[in-house]
């Protein structure tokens, strides 16, 4: 099968599609034949080397998170689940391999919901699993008024929906250009930057949590404005450490029981049309080098997404 991979770390042109041995689905896994899957901002900065100390690859490395696709395979001890079936989930990185491939197996998956193309579906997965779990965390529930930083990215506008469909009222930053589209969300957009909090406290009267999608090294205007650390996740601070800020730590596919119940709940919400997948562009596998180029860039509104 062909997959995305990168036997060096570098800039975009280390990526090429090669050849590799197609995986197969292990006990509680699944495969699929991977329809679209998403590109993150992890995925160029693992390639970029910027995490190898922290994260050792085994090279070559195949990239990748999220998919969507067909079931092709189903492990021993798996149920609910069967081949022909249209899903959406996370890949199983530890044990197979990334999810810009041709075949993909996974940890965590769902139904495919009706409500979203091929596309949106195949890079919902990592930013509904990050979202649910973060809110969680926060404690988000109605009548809290929850500031996101850097809401228009993938992430971001993905957590604005979930966060707005639990009652909450949400305040998002982001540059001028994407201020409609925040509204269109259902956020109250303001300027992100310096004297953030005056803007912020012009706006509502108070915040009650904080979510950190943009790492922009605001943390302790945040944390101010929280009125605690406690009320803090961040998924993009590298340098949020305990007890300076609650620290988002790793989810998806190793989450517990209950983060993956609310993962597969929040399918419920897709299909009542509450919460949709904002897509920035779609690319073939071909051109994944292009893809990653474009997520360097930032202040994009929602996934990457790769296409077979």
């Amino acid at each position: 099968m062909r997959a995305l991979q990168f036997s060096e770390y570098g800039s975009a042109d280390v990526l090429h599609v090669a050849e590799v041995p197609e995986p197969h689905a292990g006990p509680g896994r699944i495969r699929i034949a991977v329809r679209a899957s998403g590109v993150t901002p992890a995925d160029w900065k693992v390639r970029s080397g910027a995490f190898q100390q922290m994260i050792p690859l085994p090279l070559p490395h195949t990239p990748g998170i999220d998919a969507a696709g067909v079931v092709d395979e189903v492990g021993e001890g798996v149920t609910g689940v069967a081949v022909g079936d249209e899903v959406f989930g996370m890949a199983d990185l530890a044990a197979m391999g990334g999810a810009n491939a041709d075949h993909v197996v996974l940890a965590l998956w769902a139904p495919k919901p009706s409500t979203l193309t091929w596309e949106q579906a195949g890079g919902a997965a990592g930013n509904t699993e990050t979202s649910v779990r973060t809110l969680a965390l926060l404690g988000v529930r109605a009548g809290d008024v929850l500031l996101i930083d850097g809401a228009a990215g993938g992430v971001g506008s993905m957590a604005v929906q979930f966060a707005v469909a639990a009652g909450a009222t949400v305040v998002g930053t982001a540059g001028p250009a994407n201020h409609e589209f925040l509204t269109g969300l259902g956020a109250i957009p303001v300027a992100y930057g310096p004297g953030l909090a005056d803007r912020v406290s012009a706006l509502v009267p108070k915040v009650d949590a904080v979510l950190d999608c943009a790492g922009s090294g605001s943390l302790p205007e945040l944390v101010k404005l929280a009125g605690g650390p406690e009320r803090v996740v961040t998924i993009a601070d590298l340098s949020a450490a305990e007890p300076e800020v609650l620290r988002s730590r790793t989810g998806g596919p190793g989450a517990g029981p209950q983060a993956v119940a609310e993962f597969k709940a929040s399918v419920e919400l897709f299909e009542q049309g509450r919460v949709t997948v904002p897509v920035a562009a779609v690319f073939p596998l071909s051109e994944a080098a292009d893809a990653h180029r474009l997520s360097e860039t930032g202040h994009l509104r929602g996934k990457i997404v790769l296409t077979p």
